[in-house]
């Protein structure tokens, strides 16, 4: 790592975060990004000797969702991003400038940084009554993000409307809203993070594992990374056994529900959505929604406002299960799995037994040694001398 008296140590220790808390974020990094150990020494020079990147934040058919989540990041806190790690050059929410004087630093950013900037954009952007539905000084939101994403590094689409459309595209879209990729076609670098509202730790991840590879990671074809994104929130979550087990919540409040049974049944979508939640958690990994009893919605999925309700309904099926299969079979169908599994183990634990006995008895029987006598046991009066 580092020296402890380089001036980004320096700076940390002004702001109260030690070089424990500096190292320890940078295992944290390593453990999100799915790396081994020996990456915690890489995070931490990239990000002491590495430039900022510089990053423009554009928010266009927006609830500002994502914008509170990133100013509540608690692995580093916002600010720590903003000055430590980031150099966000533009952000109409969050910037001291307004009017004209914002929309001139956003502006010098574009033309004197040209593929050296990051653009994350929030929210999706309306193409309805020639783009009318969002204007900022004068342009639409489709103006800026075609002249914002031209010469960018890599733009980051953070949330489920920048990245899919979400609520704003939901049926019937009255203002013609589209995603990034819809709206803007053609970007060289489009890294999507849909969720409703992006965890601000998968971004700090995101831009953590550039600075550390200068490169960006994998991504599923959705366009979001893997390691954020990689497993079903059923493959994670701490009620999936009780799913395997048939053991579902039939009602709020109810005995099950209390105990922390499945809530599949109540509507959940985890087996169907994509996300990191059940490892990383919200609000500094305090909980989560089902980790505190409410069932996921398919946030971070397309046109989860379409296809994922009614939220508290179950879905008509199951991955492996026809959609016909109604949810109240599948507890038998776990049930007879699992008992199943435990005979099949049975009965392949006394088919090797059995194998074992049949080549015992074929294999011809050795010839049996005949013992010694034992010696005859000496005595003084045996002794010659």
């Amino acid at each position: 790592m580092g020296r402890d008296d380089s001036p980004f140590r320096r700076e940390l220790e002004t702001r109260g975060i030690s070089r424990r808390d500096f190292v320890g974020f940078c295992a944290g990094m390593a453990a999100l990004l799915g790396l081994p150990r020996s990456a915690i020494g890489k995070i931490a020079n990239a990000l002491e000797t590495k430039p900022k990147p510089t990053v423009i934040w554009l928010e266009f058919q927006d609830c500002a969702g994502n914008t509170e989540s990133f100013l509540r990041a608690s692995k580093p806190t916002a600010a720590e991003v903003i000055l430590d790690l980031l150099s966000i050059d533009y952000h109409e929410t969050i910037m001291a400038a307004a009017g004209t004087r914002a929309e001139a630093a956003l502006n010098d950013t574009i033309k004197n940084k040209k593929g050296a900037y990051i653009v994350v954009i929030e929210g999706s952007i309306p193409t309805g009554a020639g783009g009318a539905y969002c204007t900022i000084g004068g342009r639409s939101a489709l103006q800026i993000a075609e002249e914002a994403c031209r010469d960018a590094l890599a733009v980051v689409a953070v949330g489920t409307c920048a990245a899919f459309g979400g609520l704003p595209a939901a049926s019937p879209n009255p203002t013609g809203a589209l995603s990034v990729q819809e709206a803007v076609p053609g970007i060289k670098t489009l890294i999507n993070l849909p969720a409703c509202p992006v965890n601000a730790e998968n971004l700090t991840a995101l831009i953590t594992y550039f600075l550390t590879f200068n490169r960006w990671p994998a991504v599923d074809r959705l366009g979001r990374p893997l390691f954020a994104y990689g497993k079903s929130i059923h493959d994670a979550c701490e009620r999936r056994s009780h799913f395997d087990a048939g053991q579902y919540v039939e009602a709020w409040g109810d005995a099950a529900h209390r105990e922390g049974a499945c809530l599949y049944k109540m509507g959940c979508k985890g087996p169907v959505t994509f996300q990191n939640c059940p490892n990383i958690g919200w609000n500094g990994n305090t909980n989560w929604p089902v980790g505190c009893g409410h069932p996921c919605l398919g946030c971070a999925e397309p046109q989860f406002w379409d296809r994922m309700t009614p939220f508290y309904r179950h879905l008509s099926g199951i991955p492996g299960f026809d959609d016909a299969t109604g949810i109240d079979k599948v507890g038998l169908y776990a049930t007879a799995a699992v008992g199943a599994a435990f005979a099949a183990h049975t009965l392949v634990h006394i088919g090797k037994r059995a194998v074992e006995k049949r080549r015992d008895a074929a294999r011809p029987a050795e010839p049996i040694k005949p013992t010694p006598a034992p010696a005859a046991p000496t005595t003084e009066k045996d002794d010659p001398s």
